[in-house]
């Protein structure tokens, strides 16, 4: 099991489990990176054990450790904790998602590590951060997701919502990635590793920042907007004479001339003072969605859908998951990748959105627990003690 990619030949070990952890390192998998995820002996990662709709695995494992080596450790023996300390020593990479006082009563934190091993870059992602009145608090991402305010913002005026994907989860393995990739490519340079310390709250708190900034401007919380912009009109989804659904998207004052001199034909519309500039259209904009939803009930919907398309307004389709995965632009470029589950079974699943033309990942596989390349995993291990030992001598 191997894999091609720009981070072919880079080693990384990772003690993780659920979904913040494994996506940032499947990312690193996808781009040709050997993965080595250490599981717990028996269970193995929790999300393993989440559902098991796609052919009797998790969605959620599938999806987040394709391209990976399970190793199946106890990291409370002394054994399995020095083979641990060897493949961190003799890796490029060592990420965990221990929560803040496990991995300090492991001594796996990620300023221990770093300090130990000064070219290793080691990243560590928890709820809160180390340090502070919340450190040691439960941190599952829908938890993150009302104390990051996320739901406050999300939903309609009768009822809050989440976002109706891991967005806690998703954001922090994505600045972890991000941030992994450029501690290697300053590393190349420098030949100095990093230590990263991710936040699943402060990855959201960023993701929040223009409603939080406009709640704190103006002292008042922004309203929910449902399924329209809360700062840009007409932003949203409006229905049109056959019942069928759309969304209209307009962002620029030239936009708003097109919108209503070519596509509604309402000139004086486009003038109106209290539709004349984004400000004014937000500011009334129930009264501007009344107005256009009349329009709208007068007008083809394919002479509309047009109109839009020949007026260069932004438009599109309401889909659900299942038009997603047929979505014709995605089936048109390609966008899969043939997975292996084992037992002779085999799926396909979405790849990384990077395309690095020939070396982009066309297959992958998903470890069953402690499958892993017993002679890879020995030759991390053997450079991992080489290390140990110069250090002990020094």
């Amino acid at each position: 099991m191997s894999r091609t990619g720009p981070l072919e030949g880079v080693v990384v070990v990772s003690l993780e489990q659920a979904v913040a952890g494994p996506f940032a390192t499947r990312q690193l998998a996808d781009l040709g990176a050997t993965v080595i995820k250490i599981e717990r002996p028996i269970k193995g990662d929790l999300a393993r054990h989440y559902d098991s709709k796609l052919k009797g695995h998790s969605i959620f494992f599938v999806w987040v450790n394709r391209g990976k080596h399970s190793l199946v450790l106890d990291v409370k023996s002394e054994s399995d904790r020095h083979f641990l300390d060897c493949l961190i020593a003799g890796a490029d990479v060592f990420l965990h998602n221990l929560s803040p006082a496990a991995a300090a009563r492991n001594n796996l934190t990620a300023r221990e590590l770093s300090d130990l091993h000064p070219s290793l870059i080691a990243c560590e992602i928890s709820g809160y951060g180390p340090g502070g009145p919340r450190d040691g608090d439960k941190a599952y991402d829908l938890a993150i997701q009302a104390e990051a305010a996320v739901m406050s913002v999300t939903g309609s005026d009768e009822q809050i919502s989440k976002a109706g994907f891991p967005a806690a989860d998703i954001a922090a393995a994505m600045y972890a990635f991000s941030g992994i990739l450029a501690a290697l490519f300053q590393r190349g340079s420098t030949g100095k590793g990093a230590c990263l310390s991710i936040s699943m709250l402060e990855c959201l708190a960023e993701w929040m920042s223009a409603p939080t900034y406009s709640a704190r401007e103006s002292g008042s919380s922004p309203q929910r907007a449902g399924h329209r912009h809360a700062y840009i009109a007409p932003y949203g989804v409006f229905t049109l004479a056959d019942s069928s659904q759309i969304l209209i998207a307009i962002q620029t004052e030239e936009e708003w001339q097109r919108f209503c001199e070519g596509v509604i034909c309402d000139h004086e519309l486009s003038t109106h003072p209290l539709y004349s500039s984004n400000e004014h259209r937000i500011a009334n904009v129930e009264t501007l969605e009344t107005l256009l939803a009349q329009r709208f009930a007068e007008i083809d919907p394919k002479v509309l859908r047009s109109h839009l398309q020949e007026n260069l307004i932004a438009n599109a389709q309401l889909n659900d998951p299942i038009d997603l995965w047929t979505h014709e632009q995605l089936l048109s470029r390609g966008f899969r990748m043939d997975v292996d589950l084992g037992d002779g079974q085999s799926t396909q699943l979405f790849p990384l959105p990077l395309n690095f033309g020939t070396s982009s990942a066309e297959q992958s596989w998903i470890p069953s627990l402690g499958e892993h390349d017993s002679e890879l995993v020995q030759d991390i291990v053997a450079r991992g003690e080489a290390v140990l030992r110069v250090g002990r001598h020094e």
